[in-house]
């Protein structure tokens, strides 16, 4: 029963690490190099995270500066951020790629705002289906005789508090973004 239990709280841990990873993800107006960890350019023919063949810095509050650490990957660096879902065109002065961050519209930051919401919903879906898995797991555990149904009831309730713990998480993760973008 504990590992049933304690299982399920790794997998909402896991949940809402995955949601403030995306979160990290989306750009609220200032530069932020996290927005490049999804990024992939081919080196030699493999696609390799843009982080490891690159230095990627942060010189003013709406700039990166991205400098290869091989020249030649300049131009695959270039197409790979207008292929993205950035919504930054890159700058090239044939050492270093400069991204510059526009002001973000208040149509956008609302925009943003729902795109948040959304990911918060669907991470809570995902902790309320762990807490679903865990319970009947409790029950088969339960009806095959290997534990009481007091039992049962107290894995229920220790469960129950940990989805409640987990949402609670996962909504103040949810508007500590949603500020962020809605600061202008």
């Amino acid at each position: 029963m504990d590992t049933i239990i304690k299982n399920a709280e790794e997998r909402m841990g896991k949940t809402l690490a995955t949601l403030e990873e995306e979160y990290q993800t989306i750009r609220a107006g200032r530069a932020n190099p996290h927005i490049l960890d999804r990024l992939t350019v081919s080196y030699y023919g493999v696609q390799t995270p843009l982080k490891q063949v690159a230095n990627i810095s942060v010189p003013e509050a709406r700039m990166l500066v991205i400098q290869p650490y091989d020249r030649t990957l300049i131009k695959d660096t270039e197409k790979a951020i207008l292929a993205s879902d950035i919504g930054i065109n890159p700058s090239n002065d044939g050492s270093v790629i400069r991204l510059v961050f526009p002001e973000l519209t208040g149509e956008r930051r609302k925009d943003l705002s729902k795109d948040v919401r959304k990911k918060a919903e669907a991470a809570k879906v995902a902790v309320r289906n762990i807490r679903r898995d865990a319970n009947e797991a409790l029950k088969k555990l339960q009806k095959s005789s290997s534990i009481t149904e007091d039992q049962e009831l107290d894995g229920e309730d220790l469960i129950q508090k940990a989805t409640d713990n987990y949402i609670k998480k996962i909504d103040e993760a949810a508007e500590k973004k949603i500020q962020e973008i809605m600061t202008v």
